[in-house]
């Protein structure tokens, strides 16, 4: 089984922005532990500032036999692009983000994404993505 994790904008500053919200770890470390925890599972990684470039990646991987786990970081909120995307591909993506976005600002509150992914897991932290891969673990089975 194949899992693609992509990561949006700022998201390549886990472990220094902002620790009250995201944490002291960085993704690469909680990555290579996320791995050793799932062997049998193929998990690869992008992440990207740029909006166009997180919709080429979609296109380029989503019509491949793989779990797709999307944080789009603030494009949840604003891109329709990222939506008309991920309702182009046939890989099934789960929306994740590491705090819960619905106790904080009120325009974190709308997700263009939501309504075409499988579902949305926040505000578990990191764990977020373990919770995701969980998911398409078992949506995969099916």
């Amino acid at each position: 089984m194949k899992i693609l994790i992509i990561n949006g904008p700022n998201l390549n500053l886990l472990g220094v922005r902002e620790p009250t919200i995201y944490g002291n770890t960085g993704f690469d470390s909680y990555l290579v532990k996320l791995k050793e925890q799932y062997p049998n599972i193929e998990i690869s990684y992008f992440q990207s500032n740029h909006e166009g470039v997180l919709v080429d990646k979609l296109h380029e991987v989503g019509f491949q036999p793989v779990g797709i786990i999307l944080n789009a970081g603030a494009y949840t909120h604003t891109s329709v692009a990222l939506a008309d995307a991920i309702s182009a591909i046939t890989a099934p993506v789960i929306e994740v983000h590491i705090s819960n976005v619905m106790r904080r600002e009120q325009f974190r509150h709308h997700s263009y994404i939501s309504p075409v992914c499988v579902g949305t897991i926040a505000g578990f932290g990191l764990d977020s993505y373990r919770l995701a891969l969980e998911a398409l673990i078992n949506i995969c089975k099916e």
